[in-house]
């Protein structure tokens, strides 16, 4: 899994979005922020919890220029139900992409071969399309967007502050370290 710093892989898939199913692939990435939410499957117990705490920090997301992307091998027509019936999932406004090929959970090396099932793998994309931070949790291991959006946060500082590293815990607004020489040893 050495995808830190490689480029996505070329894509094209349906997605439910605002009530419509529309078409998204990687050219709508172009210029802008973006967050892969890999989860195993629709319907679920855990899935749920994540995708809804998401949806709590969406517009967050939005307003730092970020889009939002889940993706499951179930299809849009999966999504849909499952959006018109839960709740938790109905107050999704971020686009939800059916994958039923798995050729994006492949590309993005989340794939549970023999189970047809992703695993849970979130991804941080910059604006040229390069992935930034990644993480990939265990079945039973809930993600958390809070934490999340301190990592977008920090991806995008670095990306804006040349020179300059956001050390363990870095929240914004706190201070970053300039590696050098002076620094080896005293940190």
């Amino acid at each position: 899994m050495a995808l830190i710093n490689t480029k996505i892989k070329p894509f094209n898939t349906t997605a439910f979005k605002d009530g419509e199913f529309v078409e998204v692939s990687d050219q709508d990435l172009q210029g802008k922020w973006a967050v892969f939410f890999f989860y195993p499957a629709d319907f679920t117990f855990v899935c749920p919890t994540e995708l809804g705490d998401l949806a709590d920090h969406y517009e967050e997301l939005q307003s730092r220029g970020v889009e939002v992307y889940s993706v499951s091998t179930d299809t849009h027509f999966t999504h849909k139900a499952w959006h018109d019936s839960s709740d938790t999932i109905g107050k999704i406004k971020y686009h939800m992409l059916g994958d039923p090929t798995g050729e994006i959970t492949r590309n993005f090396e989340v794939m549970r071969e023999g189970q047809g099932l992703a695993d849970r793998g979130t991804f941080i994309v910059d604006p040229e399309g390069v992935i930034q931070a990644m993480e990939i949790t265990a079945e039973g291991i809930g993600r958390d967007a809070e934490d999340l959006l301190r990592k977008v946060k920090a991806a995008q500082y670095v990306a804006s502050h040349p020179g300059e590293v956001c050390p363990a815990a870095w929240k914004e607004g706190e201070e970053t370290l300039a590696p050098s020489l002076d620094l080896v040893g005293k940190i």
